[in-house]
């Protein structure tokens, strides 16, 4: 008896401490519909039968990202099919193509969110590319809580390894398909050779962002400047040199993260970019073909440009409507 009565005061005991133990929260993804930014341009507002909204996001591990909600007004939010977009290098959610589409996809039936990531405007080459996942993640989860359901990804330039990263490590169904357009192939092979150039100022490169990882200063900008476009040479920290340009450490390699996508994929391209060569959206059509890739169905189309290869090819400026025609027929084919 003696033996019962202390176990059944265990379990007394037991029970009063489950009783007074209580939940925290150790992180969480916090939104805030917020009055216009001041320093838009003028023409970014909404058309006839489309509403415009924007918010701040708070991430998971607290970076905020400012966006644009894009929503036709006579259809329920359940029922829009919610373009995701990210931006490309120094961008930011109302830049070109995707900011400057936006108001035409949402004409078309589509809601659209674009987001400033981690590596907007004045924060360009400063990031750490694994931790972009966490905008488009907060992106994500704020479309779900808004009352979205079926969610598209797009992203544009430096923004499709993001989105092709983030499709291909969260293979959530709400997430029916994938846009790429402006597309590299293997950045940090591009970095080394096509856009550095120099196997002396690489390697400079390689071992400065080592050292300042090794000191704890991955955050901060390297002594040295590396090239990026043309002639142009750009500060850069270690950490965004680790992660997008090393070959020995960056996942910025579209040709190893699109076979992994689970999802339908269109990849465009302006005929008349002057960023990205002709070839390498043919690597990551390749990629997405070789066997045992995941991806169900890809489609790869150019875009013509009369003018021919001129500096705002990159961004469509010049193909607006005929980029904003061949997403919206893509997505109807799927039924989206």
């Amino acid at each position: 008896m003696r033996k019962a009565r202390m176990l059944f005061a265990s379990i007394l005991i037991l029970i009063g401490l489950v009783g007074v133990a209580r939940s925290e929260t150790a992180a969480s993804i916090d939104y805030a519909f917020v009055e216009r930014p001041a320093n838009l341009p003028p023409d970014f507002e909404a058309s006839g039968g489309t509403s415009l909204r924007f918010m701040a996001i708070k991430t998971i591990d607290g970076f905020g990202v400012d966006a644009a909600l894009w929503q036709p007004t006579k259809k329920a939010v359940a029922e829009t099919t919610l373009i995701v977009g990210v931006h490309g290098s120094g961008g930011n959610f109302a830049g070109p193509p995707i900011g400057s589409i936006s108001p035409l996809l949402s004409a078309k039936g589509y809601g659209i969110l674009t987001i400033s990531t981690r590596q907007h405007d004045s924060l360009i080459n400063t990031d750490n590319f694994v931790e972009v996942r966490r905008d488009i993640e907060a992106a994500v989860y704020t479309a779900r809580a808004l009352g979205y359901r079926t969610l598209v990804l797009y992203g544009h330039s430096l923004g499709n390894i993001h989105v092709q990263y983030y499709a291909a490590n969260t293979w959530d169904p709400d997430i029916k398909a994938v846009l790429l357009s402006g597309t590299f192939a293997n950045l940090p092979w591009k970095s080394r050779h096509m856009l550095v150039q120099d196997e002396d100022a690489y390697r400079a490169l390689s071992e400065a962002a080592i050292k300042s990882l090794r000191e704890g200063h991955e955050r901060d900008a390297l002594p040295l400047r590396m090239r990026r476009t043309g002639d142009l040479e750009e500060p850069v920290t270690g950490q965004h040199f680790l992660t997008y340009r090393s070959e020995a450490s960056s996942a910025a390699d579209g040709t190893y993260w699109i076979k992994r996508i689970p999802k339908p994929i269109l990849i465009v391209r302006d005929a008349g970019d002057a960023i990205v060569p002709p070839f390498e959206p043919y690597m990551l059509l390749s990629a997405a073909t070789s066997p045992g890739s995941l991806v169900p169905d890809v489609k790869y189309v150019m875009i013509p440009n009369p003018k021919g290869a001129n500096p705002r090819g990159h961004q469509f400026l010049d193909n607006r409507e005929p980029l904003t025609k061949t997403i919206t027929e893509w997505l109807a084919e799927r039924h989206l």
